[in-house]
């Protein structure tokens, strides 16, 4: 198998194409061949040692992957060699074949791209988990996406419709404004140009978003959550603009809302039956065109340091992934 390898704590660029053996599924485990590997922001923190998770190394970066079943472990009873697949894995998935436990392994139907299903469990999952469990939604209610055309903010638009909510989208750029209108959004705030707490004040005539998706961080939190509305929930979902923010405590307490974390991972975890709820609707979206997954480039396993690049660059609108073959 061909794999891309990190030896060691860098930037992207210092990842290398390496040639392994393949590897052999144990009891419960299943070896998929990869045909796409969804490139996700903590991919490229995990290869400079930013993030929460620090594999031994060398390692092989890579959350999430499609392809069809290799070969089973024993014990695995509810998959096939030759069925077309979806896992979340964690890491291994930028490499031509990957391991994966058997419950973290769903079947896909057929005519499902597989670049669009391996962009769903790590961005779709996140987006799914942090609306439904964490933020409950309501129909009707005011949803701020931050971040609004990137793999995880334009899952959020996309759900954030699909569960009846007003969906406004913070864009950094005319373009990528243009791309969340495309997939949903009502409106769009381009907070490269314009003033986010005064936008939001007019969009919202004072009341402030309901809801607030924030995969962003950095100088956006403090303004994005003084314009909340009362009892609003403000969704921590990752820290793509760089540092993570310190917001005054004294906000909450006079809004009366809530700073909610979301962790996807390890919910799928802790509650595998309540993940696999959430994939099931999130697959019928995806069936009948509710929620239309955006693959803006496929790369090549060697192009992968580029991909993780652009996701650093945040040069990316919705998911790009990794092609091994």
């Amino acid at each position: 198998m061909r794999a891309l390898s990190c030896e060691t704590y860098a930037e992207p660029e210092a990842l290398r194409v390496v040639e392994r053996p393949d590897p052999v599924p144990a009891p419960g485990e299943v070896l998929i061949h990869v045909h796409a590997a969804g490139v996700n922001y903590p991919d490229a923190l995990m290869v400079m040692g930013q993030y929460q998770v620090r594999p031994p190394l060398p390692f092989t970066p890579g959350a999430e992957a499609a392809g069809t079943v290799a070969s089973l472990g024993d014990g695995v009873t509810h998959l096939h060699v030759g069925q077309r697949v979806v896992a979340f894995t964690g890491t291994g998935a930028f490499a031509t074949h990957v391991i994966a436990p058997a419950g973290a392994v769903m079947p896909l139907p057929e005519g499902l791209d597989l670049g669009v299903a391996a962009s769903l469990p790590l961005a779709y999952g996140t987006s799914m988990h942090a609306l439904i469990d964490r933020a409950r939604l309501q129909s009707g209610e005011t949803l701020l996406v931050l971040g609004a055309a990137g793999g995880v903010g334009l899952a959020a638009v996309m759900i954030g419709k699909a569960l009846g909510a007003r969906v406004i989208a913070g864009v950094s750029s005319a373009g990528k404004g243009e791309v969340a209108r495309d997939h949903g959004a009502d409106e769009v705030i381009d907070y490269a140009t314009e003033n986010l707490r005064d936008r939001l004040r007019d969009l919202t005539t004072g009341r402030g978003p309901d809801v607030i998706f924030d995969p962003v961080g950095d100088a956006l939190t403090e303004p994005a959550f003084r314009a909340i509305a009362w009892g609003g929930r403000y969704l921590v979902v990752g820290f793509a603009g760089g540092e993570i923010p310190r917001l005054p405590l004294n906000l909450p307490l006079l809004k009366g809302a809530s700073v909610v974390g979301v962790f996807w991972g390890e919910f799928a975890r802790r509650d595998p039956q309540a993940n696999a709820r959430n994939m099931g609707q999130l697959a019928a979206w995806v069936a009948d065109g509710t929620v239309r997954p955006l693959i803006s480039e496929r790369y090549s396993l060697e192009r992968g340091p580029e991909a993780l690049r652009a996701l650093l660059e945040r040069r990316v609108t919705g998911k790009v992934v990794l092609v091994p073959s």
